[in-house]
Formats: structure tokens, C-alpha cells, sequence
């Protein structure tokens, strides 16, 4: 059976879960090495500052570094939080002891404000750490702290990283959270520019992150410039995943593609089996309309369209039976994503739609099984704007205004060239499809 690749991280904890030993250990897992570490320090931190730190002793750390490395084959090693002359020397000489090759995240102060790097430690870091290290990885001030430059371009930042390389490092990407977005890879014998944008969302511990996929990416075999333009579009992404968990600045999310991944596998299989229900009911080819209808389920936190699974063609009639032409797909249907999107704007958790025929007889039936109505009149849409999406929000705040609540059904009575629709909102697919089927049964049993 293949091994994973084994990678330790040393570094300290941080105890508002966004930096440091947390935001390593999920970055490892999320790319699919076994993530190891070795404790430096224990912050108590969160999103608004770090309130007080403690270092562990010499022993301890040495102690933490040797259970792995006389356990495991480590692939490679990052480090972060090195707070202290002795526990910098101390890593060194194991690093050297153990042949460990070596990422070195310098890290000197913490995303909320707080110093985790004594003064008197730099010089310790840049003549015994760094020159063992594969790469440096610097954002602005720890480049103009270990150059002795002050970096207000790309030109300085160029002139930071000779310095920096001159002085011992093998290569320094200065990463690009002040350089519009562009991080500066040097190693002596060219500068690479690894270009990016400025996003928005949390960026506690986007430092960390980077390095972490950094080193995984070394660790899996890729060269350097692969690995660093591979950590940049890791790391962005997570930022722009990210979501606010306290009062200061949010965390990354470097678990984002894992849970998207799951959740869009998860989608499919809602789509699929709602399908299955509408297809396997003999009554519920009575609900199709003319132009056929279609199924939806949204992930959690959709926004756009291609975060909305529906089928990639349509829902019919074939003689006395119903026919799903087409599976499901992303992006497939803008008519019942838009309708889903609109809806998860009320309320997060209403991620599943089925649009089904019109008729004064089936909203009979609908309102006798309990569920709720509004409606929208297609003739006072505004220009310029998606029916649908217009059309549910309309429906939906003037449904709340007086009920206080979200309607289980929207329709409306069509326009010219428009024919009527009744769409049916749930929590998911499935859920939608067994109200649909419910419907159709009870409209079956009035003939």
C-alpha cells in the first residue's frame, strides 16, 4: 500500500483556530499528505489581537520533533511561530541531525497585532535557520526586517530579496499581500514574478497557509516555481472562501475545495434521486408543462449559477410516462437556479426548487395540503432584470411582509409568450420532488 507523504510542521498554536499549528494541520489534510507537528508556543489569540503567548521549553520541542523523525520518513518541514534564539538553534541543529528539507515561514507578528518573534532572534534565524531552508517565504515586513531595506515597489522588493539571498537563504518568494497581489520569487539566479490580484475575505493566517501548501506541493516533487504559483492559487482561493467568525480580521478557509468537492458530489446525488422520484410517480406527468420542467439543488453558501445543480435537459412527457432528458450538471438551468439563488438570499437553507405546471385546479390542491402561496405579476418587471430572480424576491418580500415567513410555492399567471409556472421551494431536491409527487397524487385523485 503507497505511503502518504509525511510533513511536520513547527510552529506555534494559536488558539482562535486561524493561524499557526490549526491552519497548517488543515491545509496538510486538505491537500492530501499526513500532517505532523512540533509545538513551539501556545498563544492565547483570536480574530482582534494575541492577548498572551508561552513558549514551550527546548526539551519539549526537541522532544516533539525527534517522535516523528526517528517514526517517519518526513518529506518536508515548514516552520512558523520560532519565538526565541534557543528554540531557532535548537530547530536548526535537528533539522540538520534529521537531513529535513525545510520551507521557513518567518514568522515575526500575528494578523491581529502582537509580536511573535523577539528582536534579538532575527540574527539567529538569518545565520542558522535559514541558510538549511529550500525557500524563505517573507511577506513585506519580515522581507524589510531581514533585508534592512524598506520596500515601497516591486524594484525594492527585488532588491530586498538579493540581500536576503545574499546573506544566506537559498531562494525567497516575498509574498504578495502589498504588491498589488504579486508575489517575487529569487534564487540567485533569476526573479520570477508569480502574479495575482487582490481579493477580498479573511486573511488571518493566509500567511501560514501559503507556506503549508507550499511545502506540501515540494514535498509531492514539484519545482519551486510550480509549487509557489501552486500555493498562490491555493491561498487565494481561501481567502476568498473564507467566512467572518469573530469581531477582527477572518480566518482563510484552506478546507474550502474539500468541502465544496463533498458537497457538490452530494448535490448531484440530491438532483439524481429527485429525479427518480418525479420519474418513477404515474400522477406526475399530469404537473409537467409545455415546456417541460427541471429540478435543482444549490450547495451550501451558492452564489452563482454554476454552484446550482439541475438537469441538463428537461423533464418531459413520453406518452403516459415521465421521461428526465438529460443528468445532472452545474450550471444547467438558469431558470430554476435563479429561482433557488433568490430564495437562499431569504433563507440559506432553501437550496431546492421544481417548477411544475399551472393550473387554477393544482393551486387548489397545494393550498389544501397546507403549503404556502405568493405570487408575482410578470407585467410590472423592471427592465434590465432576470425574471426569475425578480420574480421569487418580489413574491417572497411581499409574502413576508404579511406572513412574516417564506412561501413553500411561488407562480405566477405568465405573459405574452410566457407560459404560467408554479415553482416549488424546499430544502433540497429530494424534498421538492416529494412535494411535487404529493401534489400530483392528490390532483389525481380529484379526476
Amino acid at each position: 500500500m503507497d505511503k502518504y507523504h509525511v510533513v511536520l510542521t513547527i510552529a506555534g498554536s494559536d488558539s482562535g483556530g486561524g493561524a499557526g499549528i490549526q491552519t497548517d494541520l488543515k491545509t496538510f489534510a486538505a491537500l492530501g499528505v499526513h500532517g505532523t507537528s512540533a509545538l513551539t508556543s501556545v498563544t492565547s489569540q483570536n480574530t482582534t489581537c494575541v492577548i498572551n503567548a508561552f513558549d514551550l521549553p527546548v526539551e519539549t520541542i526537541e522532544s516533539q520533533i525527534r517522535a516523528v523523525a526517528d517514526d517517519m520518513d518526513i518529506a518536508y518541514a515548514k516552520t512558523g511561530m520560532l519565538s526565541s534564539s534557543e528554540i531557532i538553534t535548537k530547530v536548526a541543529e535537528l533539522v540538520r541531525e534529521y537531513k529535513i528539507p525545510l520551507v521557513i515561514d518567518p514568522v515575526m507578528a500575528a494578523e491581529a497585532g502582537g509580536s511573535l518573534l523577539r528582536s534579538d532572534a532575527v540574527r539567529t534565524l538569518t545565520e542558522e535557520l535559514i541558510p538549511l531552508a529550500k525557500v524563505i517565504t517573507p511577506n513585506i515586513h519580515e522581507a524589510e526586517v531581514l533585508s534592512g531595506l524598506r520596500i515601497h515597489d516591486l524594484e525594492d522588493a527585488k532588491e530586498s530579496a538579493r540581500i536576503i539571498v545574499d546573506s544566506g537563504a537559498n531562494a525567497v518568494i516575498i509574498t504578495g499581500g502589498h504588491l498589488n497581489g504579486t508575489d517575487l520569487l529569487y534564487d540567485y539566479s533569476e526573479f520570477t514574478l508569480i502574479e495575482g490580484e487582490m481579493v477580498e475575505g479573511g486573511t488571518h493566517g493566509a500567511g501560514c497557509t501559503y507556506s503549508a501548501a507550499l511545502t506540501v506541493f515540494l514535498a509531492q516533487g514539484a519545482e519551486l516555481k510550480d509549487a509557489a504559483a501552486g500555493a498562490k492559487l491555493f491561498v487565494t482561493r481561501a481567502i476568498i472562501e473564507s467566512r467572518p467568525v469573530g469581531k477582527g480580521v477572518g480566518p482563510v478557509n484552506p478546507v474550502w475545495h474539500v468541502l465544496e468537492t463533498a458537497q457538490r458530489y452530494e448535490v448531484i446525488l440530491d438532483v439524481k434521486k429527485a429525479t427518480h422520484i418525479l420519474e418513477s410517480s404515474k400522477d406526475f406527468v399530469h404537473l409537467i408543462p409545455e415546456v417541460g420542467c427541471n429540478i435543482a439543488s444549490a450547495i451550501p453558501h451558492a452564489s452563482e449559477i454554476d454552484q446550482v445543480c439541475a438537469l441538463d435537459g428537461r423533464i418531459i412527457r413520453s406518452g403516459s410516462k415521465v421521461w428526465a432528458a438529460g443528468c445532472p450538471a452545474f450550471g444547467a438551468s438558469r431558470h430554476v437556479a435563479k429561482i433557488v439563488l433568490a430564495a437562499m438570499h431569504h433563507n440559506r437553507d432553501l437550496r431546492g426548487a421544481v417548477n411544475i405546471r399551472y393550473s387554477d385546479k393544482i393551486l387548489k390542491v397545494i393550498n389544501g395540503l397546507g403549503l404556502t402561496l405568493a405570487t408575482f405579476d410578470r407585467s410590472h418587471e423592471p427592465a434590465g432584470v432576470s425574471t426569475m430572480e425578480w420574480g421569487t424576491s418580489t413574491a417572497i418580500d411581499g409574502y413576508k411582509k404579511i406572513h412574516h415567513q417564506i412561501p413553500d410555492v411561488i407562480y405566477d399567471l405568465g405573459g405574452i409568450g410566457k407560459e404560467p409556472m408554479i415553482r416549488i421551494i424546499s430544502h433540497r431536491a429530494v424534498d421538492a420532488a416529494k412535494r411535487a409527487v404529493l401534489v400530483a397524487r392528490e390532483l389525481a385523485g380529484l379526476k
